[in-house]
């Protein structure tokens, strides 16, 4: 059977999305196992810190607390509504298309370029920016709820309110945050493969290199070992200080 190039699309699509799945996957097991080798980590984190100091004078931080979030849902607010208006346009498109790639655009791809999968190709993308937009919202439910929790004063009033509760609720909007924005990034190659698969296989290979960069925490942890290390080294000059003392 003689090489023809909708072969590309049956290889480099699918390998491109394993390897981007791959990636995904070794991040998620780093931030589960190793979170202060990874920002996720780091920056949930950071978040544990933040909610416990804003929760020890709630009256006082109160304010604080409501503007910090508030920042977050405008974020999610902005990202949402571009995935929603990505997506409408994605369907016009869609419906509006029926000889498959335009022959202006043929000439510059070399792959499948029939009816079904220039459809496919914009149903992946418009399954992608619906999901960023579901991910966005959810964080913004969550930042809500996370906002009143937080402008509640902590006493005899409200004896099931804690900070590791009140961190439940702003790590799952942070994870839909993050959720939303990988929506995005994943886009990206999708948007590429309509010029082929050549260059969606290219871009999936240069983007796992520029998240590996951006997701990775290296000066983070090599500052959190040698905090480590002083803690320990203090400790152990505390020991030696109660032995030696009478």
């Amino acid at each position: 059977m003689a090489w023809e190039s909708r072969f590309l699309d049956m290889v480099l699509v699918p390998l491109g999305i394993l390897l981007l799945a791959v990636y995904h996957a070794y991040l998620w097991y780093m931030v589960k196992f190793n979170p202060e080798k990874t920002v996720i980590g780091v920056n949930h984190l950071n978040r544990q810190s933040w909610v416990r100091n804003i929760m020890s004078d709630s009256e006082k931080n109160g304010v604080l607390a409501v503007q910090t979030l508030r920042n977050s849902i405008m974020a999610s607010t902005l990202l949402a509504s571009t995935a929603i208006t990505l997506s409408s346009i994605i369907g016009a498109l869609v419906s509006s298309t029926s000889g498959g790639t335009s022959r202006t655009l043929t000439h510059f791809v070399y792959g499948e370029t029939g009816n079904i999968t220039s459809t496919l190709k914009y149903l992946c993308l418009l399954l992608c920016f619906l999901f960023s937009f579901v991910c966005h919202v959810q964080s913004i439910r969550y930042a809500s709820h996370a906002s009143f929790l937080l402008s509640i004063p902590v006493g005899d009033n409200s004896p099931g309110l804690t900070p590791e509760y009140v961190n439940e609720f702003i790590f799952r909007s942070q994870n839909f945050f993050t959720l939303g924005l990988r929506g995005y990034y994943f886009s990206f190659p999708l948007l590429l493969w309509i010029f082929g698969p050549i260059p969606m296989f290219v871009c999936s290979i240069v983007m796992i290199f520029l998240l590996q960069s951006l997701d990775m925490a290296k000066e983070f942890n090599v500052t959190f070992k040698i905090v480590q290390k002083k803690e320990a080294r203090n400790e152990n000059d505390t020991e030696l200080h109660q032995i030696l003392t009478p």
